[in-house]
């Protein structure tokens, strides 16, 4: 499967959902800007891939990026950025979202596993709640320190001064 072919639409993934489910399989979730692709990133899409059959990523628009972030982020567009986690081979699905948050996505997918990366407290995780209430469960890995875009953007910005 190509790249691009991992790229779907909610309607494409909750049927893709629907068919790992009637053959018995395990669907996880993450999610996140995954601005500049770095190994935090790696580390946490590894993770969870070994936690499910299946590992479906939801990546913040552009939009949805601005509002996080600010108007200067995202660094690299949605294109670019849906290119590169869809290339890494633990990643089944990519599905792009509009909203801060994920909650709606969580919503309409129902993974099995959500996983997030550890810099966010389990109490604190969007989506937490409806995983949980549907059997499922919430996983979060350990942050790797020193890793993460906004960390690496200000050690460029130092660069100069």
């Amino acid at each position: 499967m190509g790249v691009s072919g991992k790229l779907k639409s909610l309607e494409e993934i909750k049927a893709i959902v629907v068919g790992a489910r009637n053959n018995g399989k395990r669907v996880a979730f993450t999610n996140g800007c995954f601005d500049l692709l770095h190994r935090g990133h790696v580390h946490v899409l590894r993770a969870a891939r070994t936690c499910a059959d299946l590992l479906i990523v939801g990546i913040n628009s552009d939009q949805s990026v601005k509002q996080i972030k600010g108007p200067v982020r995202p660094v690299l567009p949605e294109s670019d950025r849906c290119e590169l986690v869809g290339a890494m081979e633990m990643v089944d699905y990519v599905v792009l979202f509009n909203e801060s948050d994920p909650y709606s996505l969580i919503s309409a997918i129902r993974p099995d596993v959500l996983v997030k990366g550890g810099d966010w407290n389990t109490d604190k995780i969007i989506g937490g709640d409806l995983v949980e209430e549907a059997g499922g469960e919430v996983v979060v890995v350990p942050y790797i320190k020193g890793f993460s875009t906004t960390e690496i953007i200000e050690r460029i910005k130092n660069l100069d001064g």
